[in-house]
C-alpha cells in the first residue's frame, strides 16, 4: 500500500496531532455519500481497530480502515489554501469520476 503526504499536508496533520496528545494518529479513508459515491475522511483517530492498516508516512502515523484501503491506495494527500479557505486535496489514481462540486468521487 502506498499513500503519500505532501509537506504542507504533513505539517497540518502534525499541528493537529501536537494539540491532541491522546490521538492515536490521523485516520484517512472514505465513506459513502454525495452524488458520486464516496467522500474522503481525514480526522484524528482515537483508537486503532484490529482491521486497520497503520503506517508511518514521513513522521505521521496514518490509520486506514480495511474497507477504504483499496479505494485510497496510491493517493497523494495535499493541503491547500484557496482564498480564505483551507482544505485537504486528494490525487487518487483509483477515482474514475468526481461530482461537479468536487466533494465526492466514484471508482466505477
Amino acid at each position: 500500500m502506498s499513500i503519500q503526504i505532501t509537506e504542507t499536508a504533513r505539517q497540518r496533520m502534525r499541528d493537529f496531532l501536537t494539540r491532541d496528545a491522546g490521538a492515536a494518529g490521523v485516520r484517512f479513508g472514505v465513506r459513502p455519500t454525495g452524488c458520486s459515491g464516496f467522500e474522503y475522511v481525514v480526522e484524528l483517530a482515537r483508537s486503532v481497530d484490529e482491521a486497520d492498516q497503520v503506517m508511518e508516512v514521513d513522521g505521521v502515523r496514518l490509520i486506514v480502515d480495511a474497507k477504504s484501503l483499496p479505494l485510497v491506495d496510491g493517493t497523494v494527500i495535499d493541503f491547500q489554501r484557496k482564498g480564505l479557505n483551507t482544505t485537504f486535496v486528494f490525487e487518487n489514481p483509483n477515482a474514475t469520476g468526481e461530482c461537479g462540486c468536487g466533494e465526492s468521487f466514484t471508482t466505477h
